[in-house]
């Protein structure tokens, strides 16, 4: 069985070659990481596999990140993005509500048990955590940012609020219903969330 971490990896040193080409291959990686993840999930986006399908060698994968979980965690941020864009129904309510109701769907999808697997691999690989949370959970709570700053310059929300704990009561209970399963991610219990964490927010 082939090694799942780059001999040495060290996510605070690790840089990937740059370049129009070496760009190519690192989005060809990308792209058949992101089929590999759809089709089978994170057990199915091996070292191996991704190298069969990009055409690029294991030794290149390498090069351009220190762990197969980063590499899937790269993907699967950019997987997610494209899933949920931002809503925009006019209020700052409607938007967090919207958006509450898109991510729970998404959790409860396919790409949910992806999401769940790729967290617990990044447990026992550090360069890969480091992936994780630049790519798919920075990637994300910017996204949620926007929704805020545009309720702030609205003046629909208290500015004082840290953005960060808006996201953690909003987004946090999501992922713990995705990891234990105690409560179903159905829309009717995401919009009951979501008017809950509103209200205690005092939006409303």
């Amino acid at each position: 069985m082939l090694p799942e971490t780059r001999s040495g990896a060290d996510e605070a040193t690790f840089v990937r070659p740059t370049g129009a080409r070496s760009d190519r291959i690192h989005q060809a990686i990308l792209d058949a990481t992101s089929e590999l993840l759809d089709e089978g999930g994170f057990p199915a986006a091996t070292v191996d596999a991704i190298a069969a399908r990009s055409g690029a060698s294991k030794a290149t994968i390498y090069k351009h990140w220190p762990s197969r979980t980063a590499v899937a965690a790269e993907s699967f941020g950019a997987m997610m993005a494209q899933a949920l864009p931002l809503p925009d129904t006019g209020s700052a309510a409607g938007d967090l509500t919207e958006q509450v109701v898109r991510v729970s769907a998404f959790y409860a999808s396919a790409r949910g048990a992806v999401f769940a697997q790729l967290l617990a691999a990044c447990v026992d690989d550090p360069a890969g955590a480091m992936y994780f949370r630049d790519y798919f959970l920075s990637g994300r709570r910017a996204a949620i940012t926007t929704l805020w700053q545009r309720a702030v310059d609205r003046g629909e929300v208290d500015a004082r609020l840290d953005v960060n704990d808006v996201i953690d009561i909003l987004f946090g209970p999501l992922i713990f219903r995705r990891m234990t399963g105690h409560c179903a991610l159905t829309e009717e219990h995401a919009r009951r969330l979501a008017e809950t964490a509103i209200r205690g927010l005092s939006m409303s």
